[in-house]
Parts: C-alpha cells; sequence; structure tokens
C-alpha cells in the first residue's frame, strides 16, 4: 500500500507528457491542415477553371484518396516491421505538404492532379505510423478524448487554411498566389514536428499496459468494422465535387466556396471532442448517431441553394468530425500495440478504396443525374448502421469487452 502514491504520481507523470505529446502532435496537424486543406478548400474551382469535368474531378479525388489510403497497408505494415515511426511520419509529411505550393506552377489540370495525388500519398506515407504513436499516447487519457483532441486541432488549421485562401482571392483573384503562401504554414509544421521528433523519440513507452493480442490475426470485429466503415467512405462526397457543383451551379462565389468549407471544419473540429469524449462514455452508439445524421448532407448540398448548402457543410462536417476521431479510437481498441501501424493500414486502406470507387461513382452520376448521386450517398451510408450495429454486439475490444 505503501508503494501506491508514487506509482499514482508516476501514472498520472505519465499521462501528463503524453497530453503534452498529443498536443505537439495536434499543433503539426494544425499548421499541415492549414497548407493542405487551405489547397482542397479550391482545388474543385480550380480544376474547373483549368478545364477539367466533373467526371474528371470526381476520378481525380477518388483517385488521390485511393492511393492515400490504400497506400497506407504498406506503410503502416513496415512502420510495424522496421519500428521507424518516427522516419517514415517525417518523410510523408515532407511530401505531404511541399506538394501544395507547387501547385502555383500548374499550367494544365492534368499537371494540377498530379500535385494533388501528391499531396495524398505523401498522406498515405506518415498517417498509419503516426496514427500508431497517437494511440499509445491516448491510451492513459481516453481513447475517443485523445484522438478527439488531435483531430479538434488538426480541423482549426483545416479551418484557417481555407479563411486564408478565401481572402486571397478576395484581395488578389489568384488561385496562384494562394497556393504559394500556404508554403509558410506548411514549413510551421515542419519545424513543429522535428521539434516532437527530440522531445519524444520513444512514444511507445507511454502505453503503460499494452493490449495483449488474442491471437495471430485480427479479431472478427475488426473485419465487420472496416465493412461498415467502407460503407459510410462510398457514400461521402469529397469536398472537390461539392465545391465544383457551388461554382457549376452558381450556389456560391469563389471566394464563399472556401468559407463554406472553412464552417464544415470548424463544425467537424467540435465535433470531434464531443463525439470523442462521449466515445469514452457509452461507445458505438455516439459513431452509429453521427452516421445517421451525417448521411444527409447530399440533399442539402445538391438539391438546395446557399442557405441549404451552408447547412449541408455543417451536417457533412459533423460526419466528418465523427470519421476522423472516433473511427480511429476504436481501431486502438480493437488492435494490440505490435500491430497497430498495421491495423491502421488496413483500415485505411479498405476505407480510400471505397472513398474511390464512391467519389468516381458519385462523379459520373453527377454528370448524369443529382437525384441518383443522393440516393446512392444516403443508401450507403444508412445500410453502413446494420453493420455497426452488429459490431456493437461482437466483442470488439481485444480485452473482451462488449462494445458499449
Amino acid at each position: 500500500m505503501a508503494n501506491m502514491p508514487g506509482s499514482d504520481r508516476k501514472s498520472q507523470t505519465t499521462v501528463a507528457s503524453a497530453l503534452k505529446f498529443v498536443i505537439l502532435l495536434g499543433v503539426v496537424s494544425l499548421f499541415a491542415d492549414m497548407t493542405y486543406e487551405g489547397a482542397r478548400s479550391v482545388t474543385g474551382p480550380y480544376l474547373a477553371i483549368l478545364g477539367a469535368s466533373g467526371t474528371a474531378v470526381g476520378v481525380i479525388a477518388g483517385l488521390g484518396e485511393l492511393l492515400g489510403y490504400g497506400l497506407r497497408f504498406f506503410t503502416g505494415y513496415i512502420s510495424d516491421r522496421t519500428g521507424r515511426y518516427w522516419t517514415i511520419t517525417l518523410l510523408g509529411y515532407f511530401v505531404n505538404l511541399v506538394a501544395v505550393p507547387l501547385l502555383a506552377l500548374a499550367g494544365n489540370w492534368e499537371i494540377a492532379a498530379l500535385f494533388m495525388i501528391g499531396e495524398r500519398i505523401g498522406k498515405a506515407i506518415r498517417t498509419p505510423a503516426r496514427d500508431a504513436m497517437l494511440s499509445h499516447a491516448t491510451q492513459g487519457m481516453g481513447r475517443g478524448w485523445g484522438f478527439g483532441l488531435h483531430e479538434a486541432m488538426d480541423q482549426i488549421g483545416a479551418m484557417l487554411g481555407p479563411l486564408i485562401v478565401a481572402l486571397v482571392l478576395y484581395l488578389r483573384g489568384s488561385y496562384h498566389m494562394a497556393f504559394g503562401i500556404l508554403l509558410v504554414p506548411a514549413l510551421l509544421a515542419l519545424s513543429v514536428l522535428v521539434t516532437a521528433r527530440f522531445l519524444y523519440p520513444h512514444p511507445r513507452d507511454f502505453e503503460v499496459s499494452p493490449v495483449k493480442p488474442e491471437g495471430k490475426g485480427f479479431p472478427r470485429v475488426f473485419w465487420l468494422y472496416l465493412a461498415a466503415v467502407a460503407l459510410i467512405a462510398a457514400g461521402y462526397a469529397d469536398f472537390p465535387l461539392i465545391a465544383f457543383h457551388f461554382k457549376e451551379a452558381s450556389v456560391a462565389s469563389d471566394s464563399w466556396i472556401p468559407i463554406l468549407y472553412a464552417i464544415a471544419m470548424g463544425v467537424d473540429a467540435l465535433a470531434a471532442l464531443v463525439f470523442g469524449r462521449l466515445f469514452d462514455r457509452i461507445g458505438m452508439p455516439v459513431l452509429i448517431a453521427a452516421v445517421l445524421v451525417s448521411a444527409f448532407f447530399a440533399p442539402l448540398v445538391f438539391l438546395g441553394g446557399f442557405v441549404f448548402a451552408v447547412l449541408g457543410m455543417v451536417v457533412w462536417g459533423v460526419g466528418m468530425g465523427a470519421q476522423e476521431s472516433v473511427m480511429r479510437a476504436v481501431v486502438a481498441q480493437m488492435v494490440p500495440a505490435e500491430k497497430r501501424g498495421t491495423g491502421y493500414g488496413i483500415f485505411n486502406t479498405g476505407y480510400g478504396i471505397c472513398w474511390f470507387l464512391g467519389s468516381a461513382l458519385l462523379g459520373v452520376l453527377y454528370d448524369i443525374s443529382i437525384p441518383s448521386l443522393i440516393a446512392f450517398s444516403m443508401a450507403a451510408q444508412l445500410a453502413s448502421i446494420i453493420l455497426l450495429l452488429m459490431v456493437r454486439k461482437g466483442r470488439g475490444y481485444a480485452q473482451g469487452q462488449e462494445l458499449a
């Protein structure tokens, strides 16, 4: 009993250090998202100006997500095999961020598409390794809260980036200048990341009682969960297609389109915090509720005028907040520590393949029939709820707990 106070102090110190690590990586994500989400807020209209069609925009966005998620299987596996989580994270962020200001040099939509896809590839390289490091740090503070806090800081940057782009377009009307200015937050992100590497070289040490594997592979409920997430991804329209519609249908002006994206990112940040905290308390019903709400973004953004577009982007942001926080937290609960890079890689690969197929199909449907686009989007997301209910009844955690 005499050792307990000292043990408690050590645990509290570990949690405090882990929180600082999460916040530091959150600052990295804030500047990084300021960079590439600022760019992504106008890539749809930018491609339209360069002569791309709706189908091309859908395919480009989907192919970027396919590579951006599909390659994570390999980078996640490599990070687990080599243990070089920091090296892979640093490399990925460099490729991810440098591609953005290069968009200012694109002379046609094909070259712009290459830079857009390159940015996604960079994100593919670094995400599984970074999320594995975050998963170690979030054990003591609560998975949902830790990932939710990181996502909230991430989305603050995702909100500020589009606002910077909107201001540039308002003052100068130049897409090229907007992309060039985003070099500043890119350099800040890389500087903070290098600092984090030297301050916290071994994030695995934060996980004081790692999850023990129940077998050689992943639990069955992990694959069921992956199928549910895949349906959500297939039905979720990427913002470049939404922005393309806003411009083509004259729903919003060029300077207002990134502002609408910023609104969605602000909602995303708030939703991540709320859903993350609630997930630690009540579990899977939080994700089910978020999917039920976000399924209705499609009719709002694709059928209505400006007011409905704003409401639709709020609903779209709710869904993104859940996807980027609670979904990652669930994976950390299902997969043992030594397989977590691979687990995130597999999870993101399945998500990305279905995002690509869904985005490409949504782009084709947009050129054919917007009501068909809306029907497919809603059907895919609502169907995922059935699988999530099945996951809830399964034994989702490696410790054998029932999912709440």
